[in-house]
């Protein structure tokens, strides 16, 4: 075999504390190795000219390149070496910038550890076979998780592309949690203003197929050919049937329900539908409530409704949909403030979260748009906003930043002030952080225009006093203590995952961080990618982001999905296991750690039975191969023997 080495000196990002000529130099010393050089950028357009030209002169069979971190240029590399012939898996990267020049400033010592990691990807590189991909074809569908603002705009913009889109969303009507804003930030538009025409895209574009009150039950099959089953949750009202009349909302004479659109500030009825700008404008029952179902005796809707869409007998259906690409946009749900217990959330009437603030200020919401207290309904004179409820805070297991509660407390602020010009407006902040673009001009025009009184420090405690609040805390930057009477306390809870986040996740075998958010394939180069080739990330489940953040990544990944599915086939990648049936045992555990479900029964002639890989399933984690008891699976590109070669290499 005659393999080429190429050590990037990547300007001085490698050779400032590596030898780059000496690794070069010492690589010609390794069996195989009949040319060796360094290069400046190997990256580069004359860099991969190098190395085509050196293949070419020297009719080398496998190329190493010593450079950067594989996950950088790998792609890069394969294509260079197989423009000049070469099987693309007959190549090699050795990664001497993190692992070595980064690391350390001893030139010696770095210069040593090029050279092991260098003679360790030609050992493995002897051991390379050529490998070949597969073509699979395309079902060009895409599947929407989630009817939030992030996934309104995935599905649009798919759905404006010409792609059949299946939309699916828990609750009873699209929307999310932007539907229950009053106003955003830092514009102070009306949030139903904005939101409301894309909703009604979404039902009048015929491309869609909203599938509303539903859940994600089973995802099985691989990138271009995934099987979704949807659980379509029953809502006990025929929705073929419902016009949406209202009727029965009136008319129901279960009227204390809790309200979840409104936070529980309001009451609802038993059947209802959560708001009037919906979508789908259906009515669905609350079994919970129900007094049917609670006391089996009542069915006024069933009685009035006139189009008979009351369907008590409804149970759960499972329908199967096959798309070729998936993408998750489940949103977020907001931090449970009971857990400080010193603010009395949950326990005094009038500390209240940042959401339930945003109905009190909604029109649509239960007091008009008027600002009330919960306890009395009188306009509140003094309102304290308490920062990082559930935010950079260790002890409740939620050390990272939200990004949204600086911006929407000022928000909320300066609405307060002109709904209520007398009210004083007070702001309890760890650190103002205000990044995006007019952010904070915005909070600053809070303090200076509205009066907006903010105070560095943590609230210790709040506690009643008659029929106020007192809130005891720390200025740190005049170095006092104070304390504020406030008719009205605002917790602005910080973001955290929705509920069932990691559940779904598993389902699709994608990952997610301590926390529950989706993890992106590359924070930089892949940020709307998974590890599962086809499904994409969109909106605040991959991490806490604002409005345009969210919509911005929705129209990324629908970009995505288009460019997927540009072509009518895709090329599997051919780094998967492979098992040999002559040493498979039948036990089956490989079977029980796969985590992508990759490998399957394969019942013989003779009746006996060995486990297979489903080639476009596989995403090449090797779990099977180190389990596998026989050892009859192997991994395609890293085998045992190119392993115990570069071991063997190192120690040796």
């Amino acid at each position: 075999m005659r393999i080429g080495v190429f050590v990037c000196r990547c300007g001085t990002n490698i050779a400032n504390t590596v030898d780059t000529e000496a690794v070069a130099n010492k690589a010609l010393e390794y069996p195989d190795v009949t040319h060796a050089t360094d290069y400046m950028y190997t990256c580069s357009e004359p860099g991969q000219q190098e190395i085509q030209q050196a293949i070419k002169e020297h009719a080398l069979q496998g190329i190493v390149v010593a450079a950067c971190s594989p996950r950088m240029h790998e792609a890069t590399f394969r294509r260079a070496v197989e423009k000049a012939g070469l099987n693309r898996y007959m190549f090699e990267q050795a990664n001497i910038r993190e692992h070595c020049s980064w690391i350390s400033s001893d030139i010696e010592a770095n210069t040593r550890k090029a050279m092991d990691l260098v003679r360790m990807s030609v050992e493995k590189l002897r051991f390379n076979q050529p490998l070949f991909s597969s073509y699979v074809p395309i079902n060009k569908r895409v599947l929407v998780i989630g009817g939030g603002v992030a996934g309104i705009q995935a599905a649009l913009d798919c759905a404006e592309g010409g792609l059949d889109v299946v939309m699916v969303e828990r609750e009873s009507t699209i929307g999310g949690k932007m539907a229950k804003l009053d106003k955003t930030f830092p514009t102070i538009d009306c949030s139903s203003c904005i939101l409301g025409p894309k909703m009604v895209d979404v039902a009048q574009n015929d491309n869609i197929h909203l599938y509303a009150y539903s859940e994600i039950d089973s995802v099985s099959g691989y990138i271009g050919n995934f099987k979704v089953g949807i659980r379509k949750k029953a809502t006990y009202v025929d929705w073929d049937a419902c016009t949406g009349c209202g009727l029965c909302t009136e008319k129901c004479p279960a009227k204390k329900c809790y309200d979840r659109f409104n936070e529980g500030l309001g009451t609802t009825t038993a059947i209802n539908i959560p708001f009037p700008q919906a979508i789908p404008k259906k009515a669905c029952i609350d079994a919970d409530y129900c007094r049917y179902f609670t006391k089996g005796k009542c069915k006024v809707c069933q009685k009035l409704c006139p189009t008979s869409a009351i369907r008590f007998e409804m149970e759960d259906e499972i329908v199967t949909e096959e798309v070729g690409a998936i993408v998750v946009a489940t949103g977020y749900d907001l931090f449970d403030d009971s857990v400080y217990g010193e603010y009395g959330g949950g326990h005094y009437p009038d500390v209240i979260s940042a959401m339930q603030y945003e109905r009190l200020l909604s029109a649509a919401g239960p007091t008009g748009g008027h600002i009330r207290r919960p306890s009395d309904g009188k306009a509140p004179k003094d309102i304290v906003w308490l920062s990082c409820i559930g935010s950079r805070d260790a002890s409740v297991g939620r050390p990272y930043c939200s990004g949204i509660c600086c911006m929407y407390i000022a928000k909320q602020a300066t609405m307060t002030r002109d709904h209520l010009p007398d009210c004083n407006c007070y702001v309890s902040y760890m650190d103002i952080r205000a990044p995006g673009k007019n952010y904070d001009e915005f909070v600053r025009r809070a303090q200076e225009e509205y009066g907006v009184q903010y105070f560095r420090g943590r609230v210790g405690k709040i506690y009643p006093k008659g029929d106020r609040l007192i809130v005891q805390g720390a200025d740190t930057l005049l170095g006092i203590q104070i304390e504020i009477e406030a008719d009205l306390v605002v917790l602005a809870t910080g973001i955290e995952p929705s509920d069932g986040a990691r559940g779904l996740a598993e389902k699709l075998r994608i990952s997610y961080d301590d926390y529950g958010f989706y993890m992106e394939s590359h924070p930089k180069l892949r940020p709307v990618e998974t590890n599962t080739a086809g499904v994409y990330l969109s909106g605040v489940c991959q991490g806490p982001k604002d409005i345009p953040a969210s919509v911005g990544q929705g129209s990324a990944a629908a970009a995505k999905v288009q460019a997927l599915f540009s072509r009518d086939t895709i090329e599997t990648d051919p780094q998967v296991a492979n098992v040999k049936e002559i040493a498979c045992i039948g036990c089956g555990k490989c079977i029980d750690v796969c985590p992508f479900g990759a490998i399957q029964w394969k019942t013989l002639r003779d009746g006996s039975q060995k486990a297979q890989v489903l080639e476009t399933v596989c995403q090449g984690c090797g779990l099977c191969n180190a389990t596998c008891p026989p050892k009859a699976i192997q991994l395609q590109h890293c085998t045992d023997d190119q392993i115990l070669a570069e071991v063997n290499a190192l120690c040796g």
